[in-house]
């Protein structure tokens, strides 16, 4: 199920004005641009941000997302015609040959499922040309980022373009060993009208995701911190290995 935030769009016209500062992308636009990618997956591309990063820079995109709403977002913006845009998830892609694949901010967590992550790294590889690259990013659980989700540090009054005055403000509600659940509230003072959206993301320790990445065929290349939050994030950069030299043509052995 897709969270409200990404679902309903009253919200998902919000998330790009509550959350104006990207500069998490910048560390995979310079990826994007190191490893001379021309075609990229953005996997859980949500309003679009990055896939029309990507776009503007000549690059070919095909951007997935369950959240209906939050792709109506991305395909009105300006540029929005330059995207592959798909409604669904990294299990049902159709053929693709990318060289990078991505899954930015919050997408790998979001997956908590761990059936539905492992049909997401298989249908990422599946994606990637041979030699192709996956980078996504999660929380270093050691750092228990859910501690400082509550009201009193994020509540704010934001004013936005064609709604208004709209409060918003986080709050925890469950942790269950490695799922954290938590709620947003939005208040619109245009109408009175209060909206909230639930979400859970799993903290996943590093050998777990090494394992899997492993299991399901990757190379791991590096893991790295995340500039913009350092010590708080690893980012996974993980390849689909090329066929050795050695195969042979008929059989692959």
């Amino acid at each position: 199920m897709t969270d409200e935030c990404f679902g309903h769009p009253r919200l998902a016209a919000l998330y790009d004005p509550l959350d104006p500062d990207r500069t998490d992308l910048d560390a995979y636009l310079r990826l994007a641009e190191e490893s001379g990618a021309r075609r990229v997956l953005d996997i859980g591309c949500g309003t679009g941000v990055f896939a029309l990063l990507l776009a503007g820079r000549g690059i070919h995109v095909v951007a997935v997302d369950p959240a209906a709403a939050s792709l109506d977002v991305a395909r009105a913006k300006p540029g929005g015609e330059r995207v592959r845009w798909i409604h669904g998830d990294a299990t049902s892609l159709p053929p693709l040959r990318v060289d990078l694949a991505t899954m930015t901010a919050n997408v790998a967590q979001a997956i908590t499922d761990p059936l539905l992550w492992r049909e997401t790294l298989r249908g990422a590889y599946a994606a990637l040309r041979p030699g192709g690259l996956l980078v996504f990013e999660t929380r270093d659980p050691a750092r228990r980022a859910w501690e400082e989700w509550n009201r009193a540090a994020s509540y704010r009054v934001t004013e936005v373009p064609g709604a208004g005055r709209v409060e918003s403000w986080v709050e925890l509600t469950a942790v269950r060993g490695p799922l954290v659940t938590f709620r947003w509230t939005y208040v619109f003072a245009a109408d009175g009208q209060v909206l909230t959206s639930d979400s859970t993301l799993r903290f996943r320790e590093r050998p777990e995701i090494e394992a899997e990445l492993a299991a399901q065929g990757y190379t791991l290349e590096a893991v790295r911190d995340a500039p913009d939050r350092p010590t708080r994030e690893l980012v996974f950069l993980a390849r689909r290995p090329r066929p050795s030299k050695d195969a042979s043509p008929v059989t692959g052995r």
